[in-house]
């Protein structure tokens, strides 16, 4: 029976091979989440930028039309 060890190494091999990849998907997983996470803070933080820069246009827009109709 030489082969058996070569079986036994195969199988030990196998299961840390499925180990690794477990926790592989594990933090890829929690990456994903993380960056989505980001991304959605950024893009919410973008927006109110926006909309604040916005708001300035349309207040010194009103400002000079003010002189005009006094």
């Amino acid at each position: 029976m030489p082969y058996l060890p070569t079986i036994v190494l195969a199988a030990i091999g196998l299961l840390l091979l499925l180990l690794l990849l477990v926790r592989t998907v594990k933090v890829l997983r929690a990456f994903r989440r993380t960056a989505s996470m980001v991304a959605t803070n950024t893009q919410d933080r973008a927006g109110l930028i926006r909309a604040r820069t916005a708001a300035l246009r349309v207040a010194f827009a009103e400002r000079r039309r003010s002189p005009e109709n006094q």
